[in-house]
C-alpha cells in the first residue's frame, strides 16, 4: 500500500504586513497586492495556514483595507504596533526557535517593515519567504533593492503560486483540488499582477 502524500512545507504561517486603507493611495501598485494577497487567504484556508495580520500605528494610519479585514476574522493574531518589524510579543510568542515555521510574508512596505520582518524571524532559526507578487513600497525603486538584499540575508524570494505548489508539495494531498481551483479562479489576475510587479526586478 503506498504511503500516504505529505505535504513539503509542515510549518507553514502567512504574514500580513500592514495593508492599510490610509496607505492605498501611496503604494505602488497597491490593489495588486491585496489581489495576491486575497488569495493567499484563501490557499490558507483550504491548507488550514495560521494567518497572522499587524497594523503599523493603527490609531494613526487607520485599520485595515476593507478588502481584506472580512478575510481576517480567524486570524491568530491581528495585532496593533509601533515597531516597523511584524516580529512583536504578540506574534513572536506563536513561535519557538527550536521547532522553526516557514513564514511566508505579503505587505508594504518591502524596505522597512517586511525588510526588518524578515530578517527578525530570520535571526530566530525561521525560513521566510518573500512574495514577490505580493510586496511593494511607495517607491517602485526600493522593491528591487529590499528583495536583493533580503536574498543575500537568507530569505526566498518567490512568487504566491510557486509557494502554494511548494507548500502542497505533492498533487495526492486532499486539499490539492481545492487549491487548484483558487488558482484557476485567480490565473488572469495573477498574469496581469507579476506582468506589473516583476517588471522592476
Amino acid at each position: 500500500m503506498p504511503d500516504k502524500p505529505t505535504r513539503r512545507l509542515t510549518r507553514p504561517a502567512l504574514f500580513i504586513c500592514d495593508i492599510q486603507e490610509k496607505f492605498r493611495p501611496a503604494i505602488w501598485e497597491y490593489e495588486k497586492i491585496i489581489t495576491t494577497t486575497k488569495k493567499m487567504l484563501r490557499a490558507a484556508q483550504i491548507l488550514n495556514i495560521p494567518v497572522y495580520a499587524t497594523t503599523q500605528n493603527r490609531a494613526r494610519l487607520g485599520e485595515t483595507c476593507t478588502e481584506l479585514l472580512p478575510l481576517l476574522e480567524n486570524a491568530v493574531e491581528h495585532a496593533e504596533k509601533k515597531a516597523f518589524s511584524m516580529w512583536v510579543p504578540e506574534l513572536r510568542r506563536h513561535f519557538n526557535p527550536s521547532t522553526p515555521s516557514e513564514i511566508v510574508i505579503v505587505g508594504i512596505e518591502s524596505h522597512i517593515c517586511v525588510t526588518q520582518t524578515t530578517l527578525d524571524a530570520l535571526r530566530e532559526g525561521h525560513k521566510v519567504y518573500i512574495l514577490a507578487d505580493g510586496v511593494s513600497s511607495c517607491n517602485k525603486e526600493e522593491v528591487p533593492i529590499a528583495l536583493e538584499r533580503l536574498r543575500r540575508e537568507g530569505a526566498v524570494v518567490t512568487t504566491s503560486e510557486s509557494w502554494i505548489y511548494e507548500c502542497m508539495g505533492d498533487a495526492g494531498i486532499e486539499e490539492f483540488k481545492g487549491i487548484a481551483g483558487v488558482v484557476k479562479e485567480y490565473s488572469g489576475q495573477t498574469k496581469e499582477v507579476l506582468g506589473t510587479l516583476l517588471s522592476k526586478m
